[in-house]
């Protein structure tokens, strides 16, 4: 495979919020049988594409992409195919590979096309995201309001949804113009595997909304786990800008610890 189309391959991948790992022979000692350069990447279902070798090496290092994959932190690994231990078959060579964490880029649904949205669209520019906002208003939810989208879905929220691809990195802000349609989409968001999920609305519709979806079979427990309600952090913000940026600041938050948690890799 080209390297050309190996990178525009990762780049489909990252558009996809899905996420990867690539692989790259960066020095060899003896007859190894990967030459310095060569590069394979590990899809998340274990497919790869390109060659580092095969055999062992491949193996022992889909095996680590699987941890770089996982934890979203690249590390070296060095092989040794020397066939040292008793019983080994003598390959010859040790090779350094780096494994790269291919990261997709964070993406952002902005669930409602009012004044927050709007702001929310700014500031998420700014900060690197994929904006997607999504409205079943077309006199609200179109390209004259929202130029610095990348995507604009326009249709009943129920039709919206399954035109949507979640992957873990992205986040969900729910700011409809109805409570109906925010508990709708909240219903929708649970099933996903968004990393970050916000309502916006006082504490008594959280409380509505909370009692009306554990009446459908929701595990409270694990709503008030992933979804933030009232949304942003508490900044005293009044303004659909100052909500906005309180919003963005918690995702920021969240982003940043579970990064944290994930700890840092060995070489």
């Amino acid at each position: 495979m080209k390297k050309k189309d190996l990178y525009e391959n990762i780049l489909q991948i990252r558009n996809r919020g899905e996420s990867a790992a690539l692989a790259t022979i960066i020095a060899v000692e003896g007859s190894s049988p990967g030459k310095q350069g060569a590069k394979m990447l590990i899809c998340e279902n274990g497919e790869t594409e390109g060659t580092i070798g095969g055999g062992l090496m491949e193996k022992i290092v889909c095996e680590e992409a699987e941890k770089v994959i996982e934890n979203g932190i690249s590390k070296l690994v060095h092989i040794d195919l020397t066939g040292k231990e008793p019983g080994d078959m003598i390959c010859g060579g040790i090779a350094t590979v780096y494994i790269e964490a291919i990261i997709p880029q964070p993406v952002i649904y902005i669930m409602g096309a009012g004044h927050i949205g709007s702001c929310l669209v700014k500031l998420s520019k700014m900060l690197d995201y994929r904006i997607v906002v999504c409205d079943n208003r077309s006199d609200y939810a179109n390209s004259e309001r929202f130029p610095e989208a990348d995507e604009i879905m326009t249709d009943e929220y129920d039709q919206i949804f399954p035109r949507l691809t979640v992957g873990v990195s992205a986040c969900i802000v729910i700011v409809t113009h109805k409570h109906i349609h925010d508990q709708l989409v909240l219903q929708w968001a649970l099933g996903t595997k968004a990393k970050y999920i916000g309502m916006i609305g006082s504490r008594s519709k959280k409380e509505q909304v909370y009692d009306n979806l554990a009446a459908m079979g929701f595990l409270r427990e694990e709503i008030e786990k992933r979804v933030h309600t009232p949304v942003g952090l508490d900044i005293g913000a009044e303004t659909p800008a100052e909500i906005s940026v309180s919003i963005m600041a918690q995702i920021i938050q969240q982003m940043r610890r579970e990064g944290a948690s994930a700890g840092t890799a060995e070489c």
